[in-house]
């Protein structure tokens, strides 16, 4: 059974698709789900930059870890490498629509699609807002990405057991 791959994009891969990233590494962890995660951004306006550091602070105080994660523009790559790619809106999720390659078109979900009794369909942008829209963001992050490790680790117990096959 091959190890899942998870890409988080945002428009610029500084706020949200790195939260998204970081929270989930350590919750897939933490369930002892091995997976491969990735972020990347609709734009390449902050290429090479680390996460913004609002969202670093916010994360930290939880017990995420930004390790690593670098802004990036999403790569026509991707499309073909990650078996999950997560727009954290619906503009970022369009983008991706229109640069996505039509059979890989089933990869793409909008990432708060996961969480549950989330009444918001959307991760919610909080580069121009106060300090409390990163924590609502990790909030969202963290619903969401416990909802996508729940159904992870779903199809792999029903990849282990006889005559089953995993949902996409």
């Amino acid at each position: 059974m091959r190890t899942p791959r998870v890409l988080f994009v945002c428009l610029g891969n500084i706020c949200r698709s790195p939260t998204a990233e970081a929270v989930f590494r350590k919750r897939a962890a933490d369930a002892s789900l091995d997976v491969e995660t990735d972020s990347a951004g609709t734009s390449g306006c902050h290429a090479g930059e680390p996460p913004d550091p609002r969202s670093i602070r916010a994360g930290k105080k939880r017990g995420y870890n930004f390790y690593n994660i670098k802004s990036r523009m999403i790569t026509e790559a991707d499309f073909h490498y990650f078996d999950h790619i997560l727009a954290m809106d619906m503009d970022n999720f369009r983008k991706l629509s229109s640069l996505c390659p039509h059979e890989h078109m089933s990869r793409l979900r909008l990432f708060a699609d996961f969480a549950k009794d989330a009444r918001i369909r959307e991760i919610p942008d909080p580069y121009y807002a106060g300090t409390e829209k990163f924590e609502s963001v990790l909030d969202l992050c963290e619903k969401a990405g416990d909802g996508l490790i729940a159904l992870l680790k779903n199809n792999q117990n029903m990849q282990t057991e006889p005559g089953t096959q995993s949902i996409p």
